[in-house]
């Protein structure tokens, strides 16, 4: 049952980097460890947190097999095989799907304007190719293609076609992929971490939580509170991240939460550049940040 696999917090893990630009394995490995420690309910490789866009194929691989060693099946391993095209989407999520990955999360295609019939195609066809779960990734701020929820209820229709990850930030625009899809089994995940208790509230079944590099066992709780009834818990946990979420506005999201991971203490290195500047403002607001939710006991 997807909505029973599918669900929870499934951290995007960043992807550690040495001072030349390579990636960090050694690294790598304790970041896995943490999360699951922590418990979190999946692991998501080289997603946009983990500079899946910037990543070359080869490194690709080598992170997912990481990855896949070091969860040792206690939690699902997702991976990022989205690419422009159709053909190379399919042979991607392949050798994911050969190394062990367990469910393939597939951003829309970029650069190119895609009509909604060309996005179903497209899905269409590495859903026709994979033996493994597919979550649809829509984050149409990134790609300049959104998944519209009509779309969304077409493709729910087609096996292996698993969830949604919604990181549009359009509330209205998550809620209609679950209302569109309540009657089948399908997951929908926000992709804004600041909507993962409206989410589920609403019917979705979790998140894929940058927020969770930084504080994993907050985020998990935020789903585990609410599995149990504890509502105000949930709703605490849920704005606690707030602070954090407040310093999204000094760069990128994953610039800064990969920051705030190597302000913990945490060897992960900077993101790949150009994607690696804040503003000396923005690091102190990061720090501010952490030195308060460290009195919290946050984590």
């Amino acid at each position: 049952m997807y909505k029973e696999k599918i669900r929870g917090i499934i951290t995007p893990i960043i992807t550690p980097m040495r001072e030349d630009e390579s990636v960090n394995e050694e690294e790598l490995r304790n970041c896995v460890k943490r999360q699951i420690a922590a418990g979190v309910h999946g692991v998501f490789p080289f997603g946009t947190t983990g500079e899946g866009y910037i990543l070359g194929e080869e490194e690709k691989e080598r992170v997912l097999s990481v990855v896949i060693e070091e969860a040792k099946g206690k939690v699902p391993v997702y991976a990022g095989t989205g690419c422009i095209s159709t053909k190379d989407t399919i042979r991607l999520s392949k050798r994911a799907q050969d190394m062990g990955a367990d469910v393939l999360s597939i951003i829309t295609p970029s650069f190119a304007q895609a009509s909604q019939q060309e996005l179903y195609e497209h899905y269409k066809a590495v859903a026709a190719a994979a033996e493994i779960p597919i979550v649809l990734y829509n984050i149409p701020a990134r790609t300049g293609n959104a998944l519209a929820p009509e779309t969304v209820e077409r493709l729910s229709e087609l096996e292996g076609i698993a969830g949604v990850k919604d990181s549009s930030g359009n509330f209205d625009n998550m809620l209609q992929y679950i209302e569109r899809t309540r009657d089948r089994d399908f997951a929908v995940l926000s992709g804004n971490d600041s909507l993962i208790l409206w989410n589920l509230l609403a019917g979705g079944t979790g998140a894929v939580a940058g927020c969770a590099n930084v504080y994993p066992e907050n985020l998990r709780n935020i789903y585990g509170y609410f599995v149990e009834g504890r509502l105000e818990e949930a709703r605490r946990c849920q704005d606690a991240i707030r602070s954090l979420r407040g310093c999204m506005k000094y760069g990128n999201s994953q610039t800064v939460v990969k920051t705030a991971v190597r302000l913990m203490g945490y060897p992960v290195g900077a993101c790949r550049k150009p994607f690696d500047y804040l503003p000396e403002e923005g690091i102190r607001a990061i720090s501010k940040v952490l030195e308060e939710n460290e009195r919290l006991g946050m984590r």
